[in-house]
């Protein structure tokens, strides 16, 4: 089992985590947020929190919030990430009712996967890309980089805007973009025969689609994986499988997977912190292949 981190994400830095919450720079501003997984003691004091931070999440229900800002910033701002060897893609972030700011910086370590492996897929045609609950997009945005036909699903409007916005920002075009729910569109390409040299997705444990169809992860990810599965390119190609959710064991992403795939690497994403804690942040199965 491989644990990964990204190595080179110099607009991000985890300063601290702990007590149920996480101290984090995006570019040039600090905010405080909640973190379930943050079980321990922070490192610094709340006086130090204090004085770095630029905003704190206040929660008012288990969904959503308001935010406090300690000192002055926008509620608005960008923030750039560099491919390995490769162009910069760049993300517009937002202070959110939901907590989050519309990047999930432990994802580089995938932005930097799909980007190498789809730049290597050669072939008299680009290679197909799909973003399965694609949220604002930072793997969208590495597979066309490196050169892929990329389709973007997601079920919220205005998310899918967002990400478009960031295609933009990232001097990218021709991203194909979905409004939909994940399970009906996988089925429909099945029917068509619809093959792709590339596919992640990155569920939630709980969700819905446009019109209200439900999604939860231990009842539905058995069937989305092998849908999926049949409509990957039989050809050399790329699948990730990621999962964020309290309690769920890499195991259940190798039993899910390993007939399948014999080389599939399975791992774990965390975030180091300055202060030396090292933060779990979902488990994650992905392989290249040739079948």
């Amino acid at each position: 089992m491989d644990f990964l981190s990204p190595s080179n994400f110099t607009d991000y830095e985890l300063i601290d985590c702990g007590n149920f919450e996480k101290l984090e720079r995006f570019g040039q501003y600090i905010t405080i947020r909640p973190e379930p997984q943050a079980i321990w003691n922070k490192a610094l004091s709340n006086t130090d929190w204090e004085k770095k931070a630029h905003v704190r999440f206040v929660p008012n229900s288990s969904y959503a919030g308001n935010w406090d800002k300690l000192k002055t910033m926008p509620d608005n701002w960008e923030v750039g990430y560099n491919l390995p060897n490769g162009p910069t893609i760049r993300f517009k972030l937002s202070l959110t009712s939901f907590k989050h700011v519309g990047i999930f910086p432990e994802q580089a370590v995938h932005w930097d996967y799909i980007y190498r492996n789809m730049s290597s897929f050669k072939g008299a045609e680009k290679p197909r890309f799909l973003n399965l609950f694609a949220y604002t997009g930072g793997a969208s945005l590495a597979a066309k980089a490196a050169g892929a036909d990329v389709v973007h699903l997601d079920a919220v409007r205005q998310v899918v805007s967002w990400a478009k916005n960031n295609m933009e920002l990232s001097n990218l075009d021709n991203i194909r973009w979905l409004i939909e729910d994940a399970m009906k569109f996988v089925k429909r390409e099945m029917k068509r025969g619809s093959k792709y040299q590339g596919i992640i997705l990155d569920p939630p444990a709980y969700g819905h689609g446009p019109d209200k169809e439900q999604w939860k992860l231990e009842d539905n990810l058995n069937e989305m994986v092998s849908s999926v599965l049949q409509i990957l390119a039989p050809e050399k190609h790329l699948l990730i499988l990621n999962t964020y959710s309290l309690g769920f064991s890499s195991l259940i992403i190798e039993n899910l997977l390993k007939k399948k795939y014999k080389n599939l690497q399975i791992g774990e994403l965390f975030l180091p912190s300055t202060s030396g804690y090292k933060l779990p942040l979902g488990v994650f199965g992905r392989v290249v292949s040739d079948l």
